[in-house]
């Protein structure tokens, strides 16, 4: 059984920075990585509103932060908490492997994972011609009919990346406008095979052994159509990766965990959450890394005030 002063859950843009952070405070933080490494920023196949790297692919940049952490002497093991205990201290946390860790303090840097349409048919072509990530599978498209569903900078990067592959990209969203960024919506004009269906809701898929199309309908007048494609891309919000914490913390009516804006102290005492776990509105690297830093000295002043 191993005892920490500090342990980092989640190997994405805020754990990382935490770790950078916990590492100068002299704190030997552990991080623990679990087996896919970087969250949803390795999906990110083109960045370029993260300072000091205007063209940078989101692999490239997770690869420079673990780089950063490793040269400081952070300790990365690739396992996730299976179990986590934080209602005694010090908190003990069960690996997937089984093993027991116990820290004095915890940051959660978990992120969020990707929902679902959940209509018709979509269970059966996950992987079959529905994906979560264009950066992923959009090779296997080239010169093909594609759809994109939502409205926001996940759907907008995906659509522009898919247009310079696929034959058509049909953006589909339920609302008249986007929400992603206006730069975004302006680079969309510049590619003639994007075709925006605005008012449209996915209501089935269908196919064989793979995907061969969609039934939509108009929000507004619900009259329904088939439409074509070879493949769907879906970008329609996220969920944050806090099952671990319910019923120990608390979170709001989305399951995000609710912190301390200045030190992004959670509900319980030397419990720290940063990222796309407790951010439900700007998910983005930059303030995710905001966030870990934060975080990061959150801890380390809860852990100077243990001594005394």
């Amino acid at each position: 059984m191993e005892h920490r002063k500090i342990i980092i859950l989640g190997a994405g843009p805020a754990g990382y920075t935490a770790a950078l952070y916990a590492a100068r405070a002299g704190l030997n933080p552990t991080l623990l990585a679990g087996s896919l490494p970087g969250g949803q920023l390795v999906y990110t196949h083109h960045i370029e509103n993260f300072p000091g790297f205007g063209n940078i692919s989101g692999i490239e940049l997770v690869d420079a932060f673990r780089k950063q952490v490793e040269d400081l002497g952070v300790q990365i093991i690739y396992e996730a908490a299976q179990k986590v205990d934080i209602l005694r201290n010090p908190f003990h946390i069960t690996l997937s492997n089984g093993s027991l860790m116990l820290t004095d303090s915890l940051i959660i840097a978990t992120g969020s994972s990707p929902k679902w349409l959940g209509v018709d048919g979509e269970q059966n072509f996950k992987g079959k011609g529905v994906s979560i990530c264009a950066t992923c599978d959009g090779f296997f498209y080239k010169g093909k009919t594609v759809a994109v569903i939502g409205g926001g900078n996940t759907a907008l990067y995906e659509a522009l990346f898919l247009a310079t592959i696929a034959k058509k990209v049909i953006l589909i969203h339920r609302e008249n406008t986007f929400s992603g960024e206006q730069a975004l919506q302006n680079q969309l004009k510049k590619y003639k095979n994007i075709q925006i269906m605005w008012n449209t809701e996915v209501i089935s898929l269908y196919g064989k052994e793979m995907l061969s199309g969609i039934y939509v309908k108009n929000t507004q007048t619900a009259e329904t159509a088939n439409v074509v494609v070879d493949g769907v891309f879906e970008a329609i919000g996220q969920t944050p990766n806090s099952e671990l914490f319910l019923g120990q913390l608390d979170v709001d009516e989305q399951g995000y965990i609710i912190t301390n804006h200045d030190t992004r102290e959670t509900s319980i005492k030397g419990v720290f959450a940063a990222g796309d776990v407790q951010e439900p509105f700007f998910r983005q690297a930059i303030i995710a890394c905001g966030a870990g830093a934060i975080a990061a000295l959150g801890a380390e002043r809860y852990l100077m005030n243990l001594k005394h």
